[in-house]
């Protein structure tokens, strides 16, 4: 199977009270996954937009950072986060995610169950 790029749903959302929105092309829809997941996103924050911090249970996110950089929260910890850097928030646990750069911050977000 091949989905072009303008089969490609996009979402816009506001995330866990983070300001702005999160810009995110849905890469696979929750009924591809096989039941193993439920999110595979190519994701787009634009400057001071965030995703709040959420906890995860029977599941764990992961980000990949393809470009731009931001602040990762880990459990209430905070990190600077750049291109290349992957973050991994286990069940239970709980994350979040700022654009504190002058650029976007891009980055594949994947949503797998525990």
């Amino acid at each position: 199977m091949i989905r072009k790029a303008d089969q490609i749903n996009k979402m816009d959302k506001t995330m866990f009270g983070g300001p702005g929105q999160l810009h995110a092309n849905v890469l696979l829809q929750a009924s591809e996954f096989a039941d193993k997941g439920r999110l595979f996103n190519h994701c787009v924050l634009h400057t001071g937009e965030a995703i709040g911090e959420h906890q995860h249970t029977n599941e764990f996110e992961v980000y990949y950072i393809l470009s731009g950089t931001g602040l990762y929260n880990d459990n209430g910890t905070e990190t600077n986060i750049q291109a290349g850097d992957l973050t991994i928030c286990y069940s239970g646990e709980k994350h979040g995610l700022k654009n504190t750069g002058s650029e976007d911050l891009v980055f594949i977000a994947l949503i797998l169950f525990s």
